[in-house]
């Protein structure tokens, strides 16, 4: 079905995949929900002690009445689905190759608690512009791989698999396929393996686009505080650093632990994933408790994501890139990492974690090529406000064809 966009000649095995969830786990899952055992409601009005009963109940609900995993697995599978082993690990990823002539190859890589639905509404207007209002010439050959331990990726069996790690995994996927000059994308882990991309420079990148300074936390002494811009962005990277940064911690000192909880119990799984930063949290229990989705944060959606975790049973897989990262982030203290060798794109989305301020991103990529503030969208920006995304994409990588 998908020979056309198989390599060509390569000693290297690239497989088809195709998602075929037995129904037993299906029940399973239902029997567990029902099973739930709920805590007291909330003492307080807000989310401030964390993921609010009523959302979850109201979740759960959807879950078990109305929500139909088969769909989305359709819908997956309706996609080129590939699978191939990198560096020991077995790589899950989609590539949807467009109609178009002169076509940009461009690598997407989604985050925690992301995966790849969160990028699939951008699918078609990325390969194929015409259909979408678009220019031809703004078409992309598109690879959207799940990240080692989430998905339907492996699991790494050994120590070391950091943002530098998938970064020289991600240009091995991509020569794979047979593509020697490409652009590369990335929000929440994905940004941080872009821009580790763009420092390794491998053979055949030109270009990178991020929507999160990821390594902000790192480096807030550096980053400027004397506009009223600059001093919100400071008091909204330290409200999350303070109050936010929970599952951060956790995950990053020990993943372990918290995994045997992430995969025993579905309403503990979604209860984690949904706590990540105030403004998804806020816009998807608007989706559950007001039926009120915020752009392409529905109901359905939100649980196609939760759902490719828990039939994975990777809760404690994705977590471990948080412990990787800051074993690697210790080791390299006081080591200054090499510039970013290719052309910056940057889009500050108004409702991300900390809106970065084109002087911040200036801090860390100073010769960034693209630097755009939007209107609309958060931290899952190319799930919530896929159009506008689209856009974005288009534009900051238009002078690099």
């Amino acid at each position: 079905m998908w020979d056309d966009i198989m390599p060509q000649g390569s000693q290297t095995d690239v497989e088809f995949f195709n998602i075929d969830v037995p129904e037993e786990e299906l029940e399973d899952l239902h029997r567990r929900l029902a099973a739930t055992r709920w805590p007291s409601e909330e003492l307080v009005e807000d989310r401030s002690q964390g993921v609010q009963l009523a959302t979850m109940q109201e979740l759960a609900h959807y879950w078990t009445t109305e929500y139909d995993w088969r769909t989305c697995e359709a819908r997956l599978n309706a996609l080129p689905q590939f699978t191939t082993e990198i560096d020991g690990v077995d790589i899950h990823f989609i590539h949807v190759k467009s109609r178009h002539e002169n076509a940009l190859p461009l690598i997407m890589t989604h985050g925690w608690p992301g995966s790849v639905i969160e990028m699939l509404e951008t699918v078609g207007p990325l390969t194929d512009p015409t259909a979408h209002g678009g220019r031809a010439e703004d078409a992309f050959h598109l690879v959207l791989p799940s990240l080692p331990g989430y998905g339907f990726s492996g699991e790494p069996t050994e120590l070391g698999w950091d943002s530098g790690r998938i970064a020289r995994a991600w240009a091995e996927l991509v020569g794979r396929l047979g593509y020697t000059r490409y652009v590369a994308q990335g929000g929440d882990v994905g940004a941080l393996v872009t821009d580790v991309m763009g420092r390794q420079a491998p053979d055949g990148l030109v270009g990178i686009h991020l929507s999160l300074l990821a390594g902000a936390p790192f480096i807030v002494d550096q980053l400027p505080a004397e506009s009223e811009q600059e001093r919100a962005a400071h008091n909204a990277l330290e409200t999350f650093t303070k109050d936010g940064f929970g599952y951060f911690l956790e995950q990053s000192t020990r993943p372990q632990t918290i995994g045997y909880s992430l995969l025993d119990s579905p309403a503990g799984l979604a209860a984690w994933m949904l706590d990540h930063d105030t403004d998804s949290y806020y816009k998807i229990s608007r989706a559950f408790v007001d039926d009120e989705p915020v752009g392409n944060l529905t109901q359905d959606h939100i649980l196609d994501n939760i759902m490719l975790y828990w039939l994975t049973g990777t809760g404690a897989s994705a977590s471990r890139w948080y412990w990787e990262t800051g074993r690697a982030a210790a080791r390299e203290t006081g080591q200054a990492p090499p510039a970013v060798s290719v052309p910056v794109g940057f889009t500050t989305f108004p409702d991300e974690i900390f809106p970065a301020p084109r002087s911040w991103v200036e801090t860390v990529y100073p010769d960034v090529g693209y630097f755009n503030e939007v209107d609309e969208g958060g931290h899952f920006a190319a799930w919530e406000q896929p159009e506008l995304f689209t856009a974005e994409i288009r534009t900051a990588f238009r002078p690099l064809r």
